[in-house]
């Protein structure tokens, strides 16, 4: 499991720094959207790792290793877990900083509004992974778009949910849990139905 993640480490900080480089960019741009945004597009990396792979036909070369279906399934999710919390992370510290130093009358980030991000991340990722090892990246073009749809959709919602909390509601707080009871269910259905797909495009 460790060789893969190492595996798709060094595909997406050789070949993808200029999309690291968009979600630290948006990082630091003060704002819920642009937080939000940074957070759910890192959900998006697993998808360019599985680019990769499909057109450098890697896919053949494990089946030849001692490499299960599930180790290739959970390496992704795995790998789509780290890079969002990172991007969270990434997002607190530098907007932090920015609110202290720099725009010193900017309020500091929103820790629900990052938790929330990371839920909706999570759920996409969820979503739409089982699609791409289902149809591949170059037949899923479909679900590239709904995952560009959600990613955009995703930061405005949570954008307009904070909003909403400022103006007196309690969106924000409501939303939490169940967002988090989603990502949390939609993770065990998920997992079991692409490591499925995964398994029979494999034969």
């Amino acid at each position: 499991m460790s060789a893969l993640l190492l595996k798709d480490y060094y595909v997406i900080f050789r070949q993808m720094r200029i999309f690291l480089l968009l979600i630290l960019v948006f990082s630091c741009i003060p704002g819920t959207f642009y937080s939000t945004f940074a957070v759910v597009y890192a959900s998006m990396l697993p998808y360019t790792a599985l680019a990769y792979d499909e057109r450098s036909k890697w896919d053949q070369l494990a089946a030849m290793m001692p490499y299960s279906a599930r180790d290739v399934v959970l390496s992704k999710y795995l790998f789509g877990w780290i890079s969002v919390a990172i991007a969270a992370a990434a997002t607190f510290v530098l907007q932090t900083i920015l609110s202290f130093v720099w725009l010193s009358d900017v309020t500091g980030p929103s820790i629900p509004v990052i938790l929330l991000s990371v839920c909706v991340a999570v759920c996409i990722l969820d979503i739409t992974l089982p699609l791409m090892f289902r149809f591949g990246v170059e037949k899923g073009r479909l679900a590239m778009f709904l995952i560009i749809f959600l990613v955009c959709a995703s930061a405005g919602g949570i954008a307009t949910i904070e909003q909403s909390s400022l103006d007196g509601g309690f969106y924000l707080s409501f939303s939490l849990v169940p967002a988090a009871i989603a990502a949390v269910v939609l993770t065990v259905v998920s997992i079991p139905m692409a490591i499925r797909f995964y398994g029979r495009r494999s034969r």
